[in-house]
Parts: C-alpha cells; sequence; structure tokens
C-alpha cells in the first residue's frame, strides 16, 4: 500500500488551557509533508499526550483542581471543538481526571492510540493539518498538555491517495 519515505520521526505541540469550560485549540502543520501531486501522505504510528501542571515540575491535580476532567483529542479535519469517538477524523483522544480525594486517573479513550506494532501499519492523513482541542470542566491554574505524534512520511499508489482523501472529504460533511 506505502513505500516509506523516512524513518520515524516525531512532531510535537503543547496546548496551554487558562480558561474552564472552553475549548482551546492548536494545530501542527503537515504541510512540508504531505503533497499531493506526489502522493505523499503522513503515516501516523502512534500519539502520546503528556500532561503537565502551570510549569514542567507542577503537580496536574493542584492545577487542575479535585473532582474535575480534562480532555485532548487530536483530529485531521478542523472540527471546532471535541468530538464523538466514531468521527471519521478523530485520530487520537486522551483525559484525566481528578476524583474528589485527589486521585489522578489518566485514561486512553480512543484505542488505539497505538495504530499497530510493526513499522507499516499506521494511519494515513493526506491533510495539510492536524488540529488539537483541549477541555477542562474547571481549573484552578493553567493546564498543559504536549501532544506528541510519531509519525512517518510515505508515498501511496494513486489508488490508495484517492480513497483516503475521498474518505477525508466525505468525514468533512
Amino acid at each position: 500500500m506505502a513505500t516509506k519515505k523516512t524513518s520515524i520521526f516525531t512532531l510535537t505541540e503543547r496546548v496551554t488551557v487558562s480558561s474552564a469550560a472552553t475549548d482551546t485549540f492548536a494545530t501542527i502543520d503537515l504541510g512540508s509533508y504531505v503533497d499531493v501531486g506526489d502522493r505523499q501522505a503522513l503515516q501516523i504510528h502512534s500519539v502520546d499526550y503528556i500532561f503537565q501542571g502551570t510549569t514542567a515540575a507542577a503537580d496536574v491535580v493542584s492545577d487542575l483542581g479535585n473532582g474535575n476532567e480534562f480532555h485532548v483529542q487530536t483530529t485531521d479535519l478542523n472540527r471546532g471543538g471535541l468530538v464523538f469517538a466514531n468521527d471519521r477524523a478523530l485520530v487520537s483522544s486522551a483525559s484525566i481526571r481528578a476524583d474528589t480525594g485527589g486521585s489522578l486517573d489518566r485514561v486512553a479513550d480512543l484505542f488505539p492510540d497505538n495504530f499497530g506494532k510493526g513499522a507499516d501499519d499506521g494511519r494515513y492523513v493526506v491533510n495539510d493539518q492536524l488540529y488539537i482541542t483541549a477541555h477542562a470542566t474547571n481549573l484552578v491554574g493553567p493546564l498543559n498538555v504536549t501532544v506528541r505524534v510519531n509519525a512517518s512520511i510515505v508515498s501511496l499508489s494513486a489508488k490508495d491517495f484517492m480513497a483516503i482523501a475521498i474518505q477525508s472529504t466525505a468525514a468533512d460533511n
């Protein structure tokens, strides 16, 4: 299906959420990795989320506050907010919860965030952006989440590239 053009590399973006009950957005620009003319796509192998408080060493529970939740999603289309798990644009999703006792529970709520074990496994993206949406139900202080996308660049056959592009366009409706 795909011919590897690069080894696996990592793209990162940090989102800082400072307002409760409000979506916060960021993007990862894929314009230099995706090329329609050459049928070049980004193959995502895995997505990881790193949650941090006000500073890199801060306690996340202190900034999130007891009894609150923090959600983050990565999509390949701009939906303008959090989406349901059946949305075809959803690439990956995670959340953390601080219970009323101050214990933290991290949940990777979309399975799989890891798209396979081998170098040939992955999700193919032909759009020029990845969109990140973060949302906290309540906050004591600002929260940060760093999104780490492990990917490689691949060349697809004309049929495969067209099928992925059509699926992506259909998901936009």
